[in-house]
């Protein structure tokens, strides 16, 4: 017999933060991922935020807890939360455990693949923010192009 799979989300709060500015992205990090039971400042944690239609950040998903320099990410594993969630769209963010915020190969690698996703699935990836002793916005520093 196959088993009947069954998909919940729960949802812990109706709060919803504005998301206008990769500062916005910065403010939620320290203000809310920063306190998860699960963070790990020393190791690459890799994370899908979840947007209205008025761009206010509704739910974030761990995606990928990695090493202290690199993370596990596929595009299905981003995309299902943000699909479940009905988001409008989403914002991948991530740490680099070194504070250096340059993005790596991988890092752009990752991204493209992800805006690739994005444009089947037709929910817009807006943004990849890495956060180091500074934010870098892969859409500001022209890293990758989201249009």
């Amino acid at each position: 017999m196959i088993q009947e799979i069954k998909i919940m989300t729960v949802r812990e709060s109706t709060a919803t933060y504005p998301c206008h500015a990769p500062t916005d992205i910065r403010n939620f990090w320290d203000s809310e991922i920063s306190k998860s039971s699960w963070f790990q400042d020393d190791k690459e944690m890799f994370i899908a935020i979840f947007l209205n239609a008025k761009n206010g950040i509704s739910g974030y998903n761990l995606i990928s807890l990695g090493l202290v320099n690199a993370s596990l990410v596929h595009p299905r594993e981003v995309f299902r939360p943000a699909i479940i969630s009905s988001a409008s769209a989403i914002i991948v963010v991530h740490n680099h455990p070194s504070k250096d915020s340059t993005p790596s190969s991988e890092d752009i690698r990752i991204t493209k693949q992800l805006i690739e996703a994005s444009r089947i699935i037709d929910i817009p990836l807006l943004d990849h923010i890495i956060i180091g002793t500074t934010t870098l916005s892969f859409r500001e520093s022209g890293v990758c192009n989201f249009s």
